[in-house]
């Protein structure tokens, strides 16, 4: 059996970072899919505290190996890369935990609105790494931040759009509703960090929400009638989510195509 243990290290006087000291197994983790599970998830540990912990954003892979207890092919065979391991960590931080389905039937937006206020607190809770990884954007390519964010988010729009129809495409929706959520949070992050505005988040969020959820008795007040095709449209789109099982990939693209016509009507 391996052990591990996390002690304080003080090197040349500098600020003092942990050090992760472990027992030499005597078994193949390799060989055990609970291990390997075990070492990735050190690795997205020792990459968050350590970025965290930095002054600078400036995290060596050596460092993150180093906390972790292991070596840099690891690192490499589980992440690819040291940005296929801070993608992964933003990724795993940035989903919301698993919302209530009775809660979606008594409010159905409040997941959208645990979603939106997840985004803002996870941003604000790991400021470097989350400006770090909203810096690297290439063009042509969603950055590791909207990606993991749309990708939840969509998530999130499907359960709660069966109660909440939506005025848009479920994606667009998505994407619409993370563009603000990454600007807001961007600018709560440049802020002091003891006068920070969450009523901004509130504001721009609850105008966002009104702005991609079709007119109803949740959002109005009172039962809206007089459009009823493009919310039951985006409503059909998004409880189809990944796939239409009985349909063809080509009819299944061409009813997609369809919805999204009549959501955009």
């Amino acid at each position: 059996m391996s052990s591990d243990q996390v002690t304080p290290s003080n090197q040349g006087g500098h600020r003092a970072r942990a050090t992760y000291t472990r027992a030499v197994p005597d078994h193949d983790e390799a060989a055990e899919p609970s291990n390997a599970a075990s070492t990735r998830n050190r690795l997205l540990r020792a990459a968050l505290q350590l970025f965290d912990e930095s002054e600078d954003g400036n995290v060596s892979t050596r460092e993150i190996c180093q906390l972790a207890g292991v070596q840099a092919p690891t690192l490499y065979h589980h992440f690819g890369s040291k940005q296929g391991l801070l993608a992964a960590v933003v990724q795993q931080g940035l989903s919301p935990p698993g919302a209530n389905p009775s809660a979606a039937t008594e409010d159905p937006v409040s997941g959208l609105r645990t979603a939106w206020d997840h985004h803002v607190q996870y941003g604000l809770a790991h400021r470097r790494l989350y400006a770090l990884m909203c810096a690297q954007v290439t063009p042509g390519r969603p950055s590791a931040i909207t990606s993991a964010a749309e990708t939840s988010m969509l998530r999130t729009l499907r359960v709660s759009a069966v109660h909440a129809p939506l005025a848009v495409p479920p994606d667009l929706a998505a994407a619409r509703l993370v563009a603000a959520n990454v600007g807001v949070t961007l600018t709560l992050l440049a802020q002091p960090t003891d006068a920070v505005d969450l009523a901004l988040s509130v504001a721009v969020r609850d105008a966002m929400l009104a702005s991609i959820l079709a007119p109803t008795r949740h959002t109005s007040g009172a039962p809206v009638h007089d459009h009823p095709l493009p919310a039951a449209a985006a409503a059909l789109g998004a409880a189809l989510g990944g796939g239409v099982a009985p349909l063809s990939p080509a009819e299944s693209a061409l009813l997609r195509e369809w919805l999204d016509r009549l959501t955009r009507s």
